[in-house]
């Protein structure tokens, strides 16, 4: 997809598509009791409101459609909602504009907007409602607004106050997710990170066809390290050596600290070689130079499918962990498993 814009960060348009693909039967739900309503009300409000109602619905269909097909889908989604506000800022003039008991629909379409847009994109969102909302009551009778000021401030509190909730609410909510799955020292993906990843790459691979290498990674003596230098000093090692790796890995490999001093990554798209290839860059940063001070190595073991065999994770984590048994047992930092086996020795 296309790179960021003012409307939505490019990582988290993934999201964007998600989410509406999540929201569409609760977004039917929704117009279809408010088609009701206005069925209901119609011999008083007239038929011209479910019909144009009906119109707000096929537009987010249409949109629903178009979005999966476009570089940046955000501007699709608000082309729809600017038509549903539209839509529902003409109800109101039309139906008695300050008096109108559809003013307050107004705030729904806004309460869409968290989780979709960035923070600009949202501020612009509740700056067009407001000014539909100045349009459609004191544009359609100054008079009844001065009267009673409550008929406009109301409605503009409840148009402010939904999306800031509702955004409140989606950035505690990813930040609690976000921690469930990050692990507080290292800054790497936990072990519930892991199984939602292995789950992706299961069905990716299934797909494609590609090969998956999977590396095993334990710090060599690292209790030595604990009793030498403290344990303050051994979390700074597994902090460095986490960021060290960073350094190594591609863009869309992950990392894991599966517990203690064990480490693991996934390499989407990697041959045996490939994986061995990786395991051995990885022993060579560290084993390269100090870590928090620290002389420290670490010792791999890896496993890796072939193309077109498909991925089953737990079947290659036990082929990645007895080859990291390998390691240790041939003397610690060195690379085992994969095809041809790989050694140093310490430096």
């Amino acid at each position: 997809m296309g790179g960021s814009s003012w409307l939505c960060d490019a990582p988290d348009r993934e999201r964007l598509l998600e989410m509406g693909r999540r929201m569409r039967r609760s977004r039917a739900i929704m117009f279809a009791l408010a088609f009701a309503v206005l069925v209901v009300c119609a011999p008083w409000m007239g038929w011209w409101m479910p019909v144009g109602l009906v119109a707000a619905a096929v537009g987010f269909l249409v949109t629903d459609q178009l979005m999966e097909r476009m570089r940046r889908p955000e501007f699709a989604y608000l082309g729809a909602w600017v038509h549903a506000q539209c839509w529902i800022a003409g109800a109101v003039a039309l139906s008695g504009g300050p008096r109108s008991p559809a003013v307050l629909w107004l705030a729904f379409p806004v309460a869409s907007l968290p989780g979709r847009f960035t923070s600009r994109g949202l501020a612009a969102g509740v700056g067009l409602t407001l000014a539909l909302l100045v349009a459609v009551t004191v544009g359609v009778d100054p008079q009844a607004v001065a009267d009673a000021p409550e008929l406009v401030l109301f409605p503009a509190v409840v148009v402010w106050s939904i999306p800031l909730l509702s955004y409140g609410l989606m950035r505690s909510d990813v930040q609690h997710r976000m921690e469930s799955v990050v692990d507080p020292l290292t800054r790497m993906l936990n072990r519930k990170g892991l199984e939602v990843r292995a789950t992706e790459l299961a069905a990716q691979s299934a797909l494609s066809g590609e090969p998956v290498g999977v590396v095993v990674g334990d710090v060599d003596r690292f209790k030595a390290v604990n009793d030498e230098h403290g344990h303050a000093a051994g979390d700074a090692v597994l902090a460095e050596l986490a960021a060290r790796m960073r350094t190594v890995l591609r863009a869309y490999d992950s990392a894991y600290r599966m517990g203690g001093e064990e480490f693991l990554v996934l390499v989407p798209g990697a041959t045996p070689a490939e994986t061995s290839d990786l395991a051995e860059r990885l022993r060579a940063a560290i084993a390269r130079e100090p870590v928090a001070g620290v002389p420290v190595t670490m010792s791999f073991g890896v496993a890796a499918t072939a193309a077109g065999q498909g991925f089953a994770f737990p079947a290659l984590y036990a082929l990645a962990d007895a080859a990291l048994y390998e390691a240790k047992a041939a003397g610690r930092n060195c690379v085992r498993g994969g095809g041809p086996a790989l050694a140093a020795t310490a430096a």
